[in-house]
Order: C-alpha cells, then structure tokens, then sequence
C-alpha cells in the first residue's frame, strides 16, 4: 500500500537547515573578523629598543659651508665676447685691477654714432649763444651811436635855445632844432628800452642753452664711462673666486662672471629643512668641530623664504678659527634649541616613515601589540614620549612597511 508523502513539510525542513547554516557562517565570520589581525615574524628580521628616562637634548644637525663675511658679485654692464683675461680664479685682486676686456663692435659703433651727435648738437647750441652775445654787442654798438647823436643835438638845442630868445635864430631854425632834438629823445628811450629786453631775454636764453649744454655734457661723459664698461674692472680688493671664462666666450649683460671674497672673516651658511623654520632663531648657539678643534657659533640672519622645502640660515663664529681654513668648506653644526630636560625617550627608527609617531608595535614575550602613542620634540637620535609609551617598555624601531593593517605580531626566534 502506498504512502503519501507530505511536501510542504518537508519544504520547511530545508528552509531551516539552510537558516541555521548562514546563522553559523554569519557567527564565524564575526568571529574571526573581531580577532585581531596577526603576522609572524622572525626575530633576526626585527629591530627592538627600550623606551628610557634621560636627558632629552632639543638640538638640530645640518651641514654648513664656510663662506667669507662679506662678497662682491661682478656683474657684467655691457654685453660683449671676451678678447682678453688678465687674472684667473683664486687670485688676490685689488679695486679697479683689470679682470678681463670684453668687445661688441655693433656697441662700439652706436656709442661713435651717439658721440657724434651729441658733440654736434653742443657746437650748435654754442653758435646760437654765441650770436646772441653778438646782437646784444650790436645793441650796445647802437646804443654808443644814439647817445653820440643825442649828445651832439643837445648841445645844438642848447646853443639855439639862447640864439632864439635873443632873437638871433629865426624861427623856422629854432622850430627844426626842437623836432630833432624830439627825434633824438625818442630814439634813445626805444634804443635802451629794447636793449634792457634783448638783455633780459638773452639772459634766459643763455640759461636755457648752459643748461642743455650741461645736460648733453652728462651724457657725454656717461656715454664714454660706458664705453669703459667693456673693461672689466675689480669692484673691491679680494680673492677671486666663481671666475671662469674663456676667451671668445659671449656675455651678456647683467650677467655675474665671478665673485671678490672680501677676506675680513668668515660666517656659516646653511639651507635647514622648513621643519624647524620656527624653532630656529637668532641668537641661538651651537658648535662645529674643525680640524679636531670645537668652535662654538651663533645664529645671526634667518630668511624665513623656503625654497625646495629649506630656508637659509647664516651663523657667526664666537670661537676663534683654525689657521688656513678654506672658504667653501663643508662642516657639521649641531644647534642647541632649548636646555636639557629629563624626558621619556624613544628612539628613532624606520618605523615612523609609516606611522608617522601615532602608534608602535610594543613587544611583550614573543609577541609584539600594536599601541597608539603621541610624541614631542625630537633631535636626530630620539623622540620626545608624550603619552602611550612608559619607561621599560620595548618598541619594534624597524620598517612597518608590511604591517599597516596588522594588529599583533608573533617574533619567532
């Protein structure tokens, strides 16, 4: 006999055994995502390092050249080529010593053209004030004329004068003597009113020429220094240093050929990463150490513009040099920041490229528990511990490159 078989029951089985599987894969997978994240590593591959109490030095290391105090760049006024060299780098030079001679015909020859001008324009402003001396001679000429002539018809009217009232002179005479004499009158007056004028607008005019003629004078004697400048002359007494040419070589102005080192002493200069650009002030003393000889320094200019994410920063020598230092001389400063202090230190290591000091992987027994920590100031050798981290404690100071997402590492011996 058959028997029948109930499907919907059935049905509901598998509906529940299918729940209870995702229920226990949803329960593993929480469980093994809560676990923490671990890898295993060798302990020869490791570097580990213990968390201490000291002294905590703020100091900053940087390589600085020797340079001299003071320095004169050579610039060059006048394009040209280089026909002659009269010194070579290195050598002493005094102010105004030829260095090297430089030649542009095309300059050469707008200067002569420019020269010629000017010296034209002088010799005709000289005819013109020359002229004017002559009209105002020929004034005073006319004027020596005309008190001739007046004098002589005064002493004509005076003698008439007496001849008519003794009824001597007629008077149709006496009326042509007192017409002349009123000539005479007049023209004197419009002669001196006209020269006092010409003198006064000669006067003006002379001024308006010296002034221009003063004026093209400057330009002139501008015109021939310039010429000068394509000899090349010393600026200060010196070493010479930064000089190298060759003849035939095109310069061009403005250009800087060379530097005069002016040997009265010497200072540091630095370029220091921008990470201290506000931790670096002036007054701040450090020491190199020179020949086996420790010189202290201090801090005098600071340019606070960054370029290539470094700023300068120039330092003056406290201590006295060595004999026979070389200017361009690459030395080591180590520059104090702040007095010692005990701190809780941690050393540096590759680790922080990676964690950039917010957390360290802290070793106890075989294994090593990532830990958030906060850090301070630092000098090349260690950290300044803020919070995170106590004394004794061991720290993996190696690469983290590979352990970003880890949590807990396993040091296998």
């Amino acid at each position: 006999m058959d028997i029948k078989i109930n499907s919907k029951k059935n049905k509901y089985k598998r509906f529940g055994f299918i729940g209870f599987a995702i229920l226990i894969v949803v329960v593993l997978f929480v469980y093994v995502s809560n676990q923490p994240r671990t890898l295993a590593v060798n302990e020869s591959e490791i570097m580990i390092k213990e968390v201490t109490e000291d002294f905590f030095e703020d100091f900053v290391s940087f390589q600085a050249q020797i340079e001299p105090i003071n320095s004169t760049l050579i610039n060059v006024v006048e394009s040209g080529s280089v026909q002659e060299i009269f010194t070579e780098n290195g050598a002493m030079v005094t102010k105004g010593m030829p260095i090297a001679q430089l030649y542009n015909p095309n300059s050469e020859l707008s200067y002569l053209t420019q020269e010629t001008a000017i010296i034209e324009q002088m010799n005709q402003l000289n005819v013109s004030k020359l002229n004017i001396r002559n009209q105002e001679l020929n004034l005073s000429k006319d004027l020596v004329s005309m008190e001739h002539d007046y004098n002589q018809t005064q002493l004509e009217y005076d003698l008439n004068k007496k001849l008519f009232e003794r009824d001597v002179l007629s008077k149709n005479e006496w009326e042509t003597t007192k017409e002349k004499f009123r000539y005479q009158q007049e023209r004197k007056a419009i002669i001196q009113k006209t020269l006092i004028k010409e003198k006064e607008s000669n006067v003006l005019q002379i001024k308006q020429i010296d002034e221009a003629l003063s004026i093209m004078q400057k330009s002139l004697n501008t015109l021939r220094n310039n010429k000068q400048n394509f000899l090349i002359l010393a600026p200060e007494s010196g070493r010479l240093s930064s000089f190298d040419l060759a003849l035939g070589q095109s310069i061009e102005s403005g250009k800087s050929i060379g530097k005069i080192d002016v040997l009265s002493g010497y200072k540091l200069v630095a370029m220091v990463d921008e990470y201290y650009l506000d931790r670096i002030q002036e007054g701040q003393y450090g020491q190199i150490e020179i020949k086996s000889q420790k010189v202290k320094v201090k801090v005098t200019k600071i340019s606070p513009e960054v370029k290539n994410a470094k700023f300068k920063v120039e330092l003056e020598f406290i201590d006295k040099l060595p004999a026979n230092i070389q200017d361009g001389t690459s030395v080591g400063v180590k520059l104090t920041l702040s007095e010692k202090e005990k701190k809780i230190i941690l050393p540096k290591g590759s680790y922080f490229a990676t964690t950039q000091g917010k957390w360290i992987f802290v070793v106890n027994d075989q294994k090593a528990i990532r830990r958030k920590i906060e850090l301070g100031k630092e000098n090349p050798n260690v950290y300044e511990v803020i919070s995170g981290l106590k004394i004794g404690d061991k720290v993996i100071t190696s690469n983290y490159e590979d352990y970003t997402t880890i949590e807990e590492l396993e040091i296998k011996k």
